[in-house]
This record gives C-alpha cells, structure tokens and sequence, in this order.
C-alpha cells in the first residue's frame, strides 16, 4: 500500500514538474501570437494554483513577462525622442542633398553616422535583452523540470510569492 501511495505522490509531482515547466516556455508563444505569453501562462497556473510548486512558478513567469514589458517600453520612451530628432533631421538632410544637387557634404555623412551607430546600439540593446530573456526562460524550464524552484533574474515581483515556500 505504501509504494502505491509513493508511485501516486511521485507521479503527481512530476505532473507538477511537467506544468510549471511548460508554463515558462510557454511564454514563447509569443513569437506566434501576440500576448499569448501572458495568457497562456496565466491559464495555466490559475488552474494549478492550489499546488504550491507550480504557483511559485507561474508567479515567477508571469513577473518576468511583466517586467520584460516594462522594460521594453522604458527603452522604447528612451527611444521615441531620438527617433523624432533623427525624423526631423532626416528629412532636412534630404532637403539639403536636393538643394547642393545631390551632393553630400561632411556634415550630412557626420549626421547619418552619429544616427548609425545610434541605431546600432538600439539594435544591441533588443538582441541583448532577446538574449537575456531567452536565457533566463530556458533556465527556469530546466529548473522547474528537476524540481527546483527558480528565481528570474532582473525581475519585479509585481504578484507577491509565498515566503514559506521550501
């Protein structure tokens, strides 16, 4: 009678282990359909939540996405005035080459280099945290897969966690 109960116990926590895992690369779905890696995640641990391991995890996923997007749009406001100044003065410099007959002059090729590495850094900063993300999803499946519990990285506990939690 024993061992049943203990083949029941472990196979309910690898059940556990199994959700909370695709919880967090769920969160992927995103590339497919748009904000599905908050939806699909938030289905899923509410109808776990009464297991401890698998709503300490689904707090976790669902607090990382949510300040993923905080911190994409912290970035994307950084961003909108260079964009506007880069807008304004591009179409000045496009009036400038019209006036000077097409010719470019030292300060037009000084103006789109300063607007090149400009965008090249905003390019950087979105793969660094494209990479980031992606680490940090990856290890949180591997985590919940062998039963540990993990903590994301740079996260913002906007859903509070169980303290008590082992």
């Amino acid at each position: 009678m024993e061992t049943q109960n203990s083949k029941y116990q472990d196979l309910e926590e690898k059940e556990q282990y199994t959700t909370a895992t695709f919880i967090h690369l769920s969160t992927f779905l995103k590339y497919v359909f748009p904000l599905s890696n908050f939806i699909v995640p938030l289905i899923i641990w509410t109808y776990n939540k009464e297991k401890r391991f698998i709503d300490e995890h689904g707090r976790q996923a669902i607090n990382f996405q949510l300040s993923m997007l905080l911190y994409t749009l912290i970035i994307l406001m950084v961003c909108i005035p260079f964009i506007l100044i880069f807008a304004i003065d591009f179409f000045t410099l496009i009036e400038g080459i019209d006036r000077a007959g097409g010719e470019f002059t030292t300060n037009n090729i000084q103006n789109i280099s300063g607007y090149a590495i400009l965008f090249g850094v905003l390019i950087l900063i979105g793969v660094a945290k494209f990479l980031f993300e992606l680490y940090a999803v990856i290890n949180a499946a591997i985590h919940a897969s062998r039963g540990q519990l993990y903590r994301y990285p740079l996260s913002i506990g906007f859903i509070k966690t169980n303290k008590n939690i082992s």
